[in-house]
């Protein structure tokens, strides 16, 4: 079982620069204190073959880089997880975060000088998964289907390129989506490949036995975005009696973005891994990944030298769970939130990525007991900030006007949400449930 480092543990170790009459107060240990932080956190990118620049398996590893770990981990940079830790909803499904006393220990492991201490006290080494390999496998087996992208070349060189071909999936009957993995090449499409857009291109006409997720006020929900994903993101997995359908016929047109890396990536594929529930397995409930536009009609207008903020809404056409929130910018984006304003007025924070980092978009998966139900007519407020000055550091240029783009250097705002609709006896059910937990849990 692997050590986790308590605040109790460290009070005295982290006593530096006691008086001198004072007990002289252990260390902080590789062996016992930072080994079993960066197998939790951080070697699941910091290794061999993956996409971080270096490893952190070893103690020798770890202490190359130690001034580094210390100040990205002090400002909450790495591991990458840039939400407000302490606004709106603090429970998530895949917190990569470290605690205030797992930073504390590394900063003073590495001013004590980054003592090595008892090997003997090491835990046992992680077996990683193949990194060439699908990842959601070891909880499902393999994918029931694999659907690949025309090969594309990426010169060495030059502009972004956006790749845009549709494919057929083969599929013969319908079948409902219980989770899905986009997988770039390994090892030259993780260094090319910006993003993935997957639509799913089928007919509805005729459908009539889908779930209420299907239809709300005459109007049917088109099946669109399929998945998305971006570099710290590898698939989604639907909740419970969840899911997504797929029909016969059905087509996925992919969007891969692409950016030069110095050297040429001849025919490179992704492939989107999809796993079914078992057939005649229909889960009650339809999730949509939607695309909220914050910036509105697709409109941004950051003048030189200038921090901007711009806004949009969405009114739920019915009810239902928020099941996650990822902001997607680019240089420039400094922030995001997410409001829920409920139809009698009350207005609640749901999340804030408050350090945003361009190069990571981390999607932020709610707990189950905190994914938020909201009832029909509920307004979605999103907000986003960007910064055009010399004082960002991520900006190339604080000279030039920017505006909205699909090139890095231009500017984009909007999230990727997944919405399970509900029907209203069920959003009914899962309030009071809720509401009944809370209730005990305040006894």
């Amino acid at each position: 079982m692997k050590r986790v480092l308590t605040s109790l543990a460290l009070g005295s170790a982290f006593a530096v620069g006691a008086h001198p009459g004072a007990a002289q107060t252990p260390p902080v240990t590789f062996a016992r204190h930072i080994a079993p932080i960066l197998q939790q956190k951080c070697q699941e990118c910091h290794r061999p073959g993956s996409i971080a620049p270096m490893s952190l398996l070893t103690y020798e590893d770890a202490r190359k880089h130690a001034a580094t770990i210390a100040e990205m981990v002090a400002a909450r940079e790495m591991p990458p997880w840039h939400i407000d830790k302490t606004a709106g909803i603090r429970e998530y499904k895949n917190d990569r975060s470290l605690s205030d006393e797992q930073i504390a220990a590394i900063t003073t492991w590495v001013a004590q000088g980054t003592p090595r201490g008892d090997d003997r006290d090491l835990p046992p080494p992680v077996t990683w998964p193949n990194e060439d390999g699908w990842q959601m496998a070891s909880q499902f087996g393999a994918p029931d289907l694999i659907v690949k992208s025309a090969p594309f070349t990426m010169a060495a060189r030059g502009q972004d390129k956006w790749w845009r071909p549709v494919v057929e999936t083969g599929l013969a009957e319908e079948r409902w989506v219980r989770a899905i993995e986009v997988r770039p090449s390994f090892p030259n499409g993780r260094r090319t490949v910006h993003h993935v857009l997957t639509m799913l291109e089928q007919n509805e006409t005729g459908i009539t036995h889908l779930a209420s997720t299907a239809e709300h006020s005459g109007t049917r929900m088109a099946a669109g975005l399929f998945m998305e994903w971006a570099v710290g993101k590898t698939g989604e997995i639907f909740p419970q009696n969840a899911g997504k359908l797929m029909l016969p016929g059905a087509k996925i047109r992919w969007e891969v973005h692409y950016y030069a890396v110095g050297e040429e990536i001849k025919d490179d594929v992704v492939e989107l891994g999809v796993w079914f529930y078992p057939k005649g397995q229909a889960p009650q409930n339809r999730t949509i990944l939607r695309m909220f536009n914050v910036a509105a009609g697709s409109e941004l207008d950051i003048p030189p030298g200038k921090k901007t903020m711009t806004q949009n809404f969405f009114v739920m056409p019915a009810p239902g769970r928020i099941e996650n929130f990822q902001p997607h910018m680019h240089m420039r984006g400094k922030a995001m939130s997410v409001e829920a304003v409920y139809p009698d007025g009350r207005r609640e924070l749901l999340s804030l990525v408050n350090n945003f980092q361009w190069r990571w978009h981390v999607n932020y998966i709610y707990a189950d007991h905190v994914a938020p139900l909201l009832p029909k007519g509920t307004t979605l407020v999103f907000t986003a900030w960007h910064d055009n000055t010399a004082a960002n550091p991520n900006n190339p240029d604080p000279r030039q006007w920017v505006g909205w783009g699909d090139r890095t250097v231009d500017e984009m705002a909007h999230a990727w949400v997944d919405v399970t609709y509900l029907e209203q006896d069920e959003f009914d059910r899962l309030v009071a449930e809720r509401r009944a937990r809370q209730q005990r849990g305040n006894q």
